[in-house]
């Protein structure tokens, strides 16, 4: 892997939840290769430990657990293997999250007399796949960084970055449970820069803008390979009018964790988005 920059990350030990994602395994390499020992969790064992095993042939260290963020006690178990395999956490990466389809609306807007058609309007959203979506995002982050946050509190230099989004800022239609979440991420990684920096715990969060992804690739293109609408109106407000790569997120990250080059950021939620969140549309 080429890195954009260089920080050294060795003797350090990191924590990647969701690492058996497009996004969140490409940052546990790019982790791996500034120098840290990289703990790969993950609720898909098979996924998370190819990838384990993919850095490690690169001559890194690595090691995939699989791991429920919303249970404690699943945390709790893996927090204790990584201690025994690693060390205590330096960094943690707080990436598993995501949306369900139970939590999104079929049509952007509510006219009059959607109520009388086969549509999911805002009125039948299921109480269930909303709190699920919360419960991923913000419940899989919070505890998370209990469990692992603690051995920080011991050391110095540490760094706890969140998975925020573009939607954070602007909701985007149809998602408003995941939308919400991801606000609440936002939110937190600042209330938790404010708590933690007594102790010297750095919290920053990673914004993307729009990036291809397992999750929304079948809403970005039909299956002949061609942009669907929503993906058309997305780069269409898009001022460099295309859909990041996952490796233009590397840089940023790496930033962040570097305490000589960012040592007095703590709070901040970066955009990562082509402009998105600069164009107003005119």
């Amino acid at each position: 892997m080429k890195l954009p920059i260089h920080t050294d990350l060795s003797g350090k030990v990191a924590v990647v939840t969701g690492a058996g994602g497009v996004l969140c395994s490409m940052f546990s390499r790019a982790l791996a290769a500034s120098g840290a020992k990289v703990a790969l969790l993950d609720i898909n064992a098979e996924s998370v430990q190819k990838v384990a095993a993919e850095i490690c042939a690169e001559g890194y260290e690595a090691k995939g657990y699989a791991c429920d963020v919303l249970n404690r006690e699943s945390l709790e178990a893996v927090h204790k293997a990584v201690l025994s395999d690693f060390g205590p956490c330096d960094i943690l990466l707080n990436g598993a999250g995501g949306n369900n389809a139970r939590a999104n609306t079929d049509l952007e807007q509510f006219h009059p007399g959607d109520l009388d058609k086969d549509v999911k309007t805002f009125f039948d959203l299921p109480q269930e796949g909303v709190e699920w979506v919360f419960r991923l995002n913000f419940i899989g982050t919070l505890l998370p960084t209990q469990v692992f946050g603690r051995d920080m509190t011991e050391k110095s230099g540490c760094n706890i970055v969140n998975i925020s989004s573009m939607n954070a800022y602007t909701p985007l239609t149809k998602i408003p449970a995941y939308s919400g979440a991801k606000a609440a991420i936002s939110n937190f990684t600042q209330w938790l820069a404010v708590h933690f920096a007594p102790a010297g715990i750095r919290v920053n969060a990673l914004a993307p803008g729009f990036f291809v992804t397992n999750q929304n690739r079948d809403l970005l293109f039909a299956p002949d390979g061609t942009p669907s609408a929503r993906a058309g109106k997305i780069l269409a407000a898009t001022p460099m009018g295309r859909f990041g790569e996952a490796e233009e997120l590397i840089g940023t990250l790496l930033f962040l964790v570097n305490n000589d080059a960012a040592g007095f950021i703590t709070g901040v939620v970066i955009p990562i988005d082509g402009g998105f969140s600069a164009y107003s549309g005119v």
